[in-house]
């Protein structure tokens, strides 16, 4: 799997973290709202069928109906105080969840960019480790072509097995430095960037 040098920032948003923080900024939001509206008067429209006649025969007799329009406001008088200590609570809670929801999304990103950055250090050092090898390798190819010939003893095949030894062992290494580092990524971006939404870009 090829990995990023860059990721679209939306990405972040797939972050459980970021989600919960969000989740509950609407939640302050929507207590801010609750608590504004019950301090405000709560007014009740009802219409009453009724009938009028001067004699009861005439009760139901057409053109005796009407109907009663009745208005019913109750303001919390008495709870005044008490409801205003609510909404500025509320109020509080929903500058508390915001801060915290901006310090969530600041920390994805700084988990996100420093991931990104062991990456691009980790394709240096893999490709260096690689190169390192491969020299090694030819190396000892020499060396055993010159003992095949007498040229050289076979303590420098052994000293150019050890040199290549080493110089995969530190390609080894890098790769699995950069692999832990893969999966940090990962974790930064709380899952792979195929988990993308349709509208995301790639």
């Amino acid at each position: 799997m090829t990995v990023p040098v860059s990721v679209p920032s939306m990405l972040v948003e797939q972050r459980p973290d970021i989600r919960a923080a969000e989740a509950n900024l609407h939640a302050a939001t929507a207590a801010v709202g609750v608590a504004r509206a019950s301090r405000l008067p709560n007014i009740t429209l009802s219409a009453n069928l009724g009938a009028s006649a001067f004699h009861v025969a005439q009760l139901f007799a057409p053109g005796t109906g009407f109907y009663t329009l009745a208005a019913n406001a109750a303001q919390p008088l008495f709870d005044g105080m008490t409801l205003l200590n609510k909404e500025r609570s509320a109020v509080a809670a929903l500058e508390q969840a915001d801060a915290q929801y901006r310090s969530t999304v600041i920390n994805a990103f700084q988990n996100v960019t420093d991931a990104l950055r062991s990456l691009q250090s980790d394709a240096r050092a893999v490709e260096t480790a690689r190169k390192s090898e491969d020299a090694a390798k030819r190396s000892l190819d020499i060396v055993r072509m010159q003992l095949k010939y007498g040229q050289v003893s076979q303590i420098a095949v052994f000293t150019a097995q050890r040199i290549y030894f080493s110089a995969s062992l530190m390609r080894v290494q890098a790769e699995a430095t950069r692999l832990a580092d893969t999966a940090a990524l990962f974790m930064a971006l709380g899952g792979g960037w195929w988990n993308r939404a349709p509208d995301m870009p790639h």
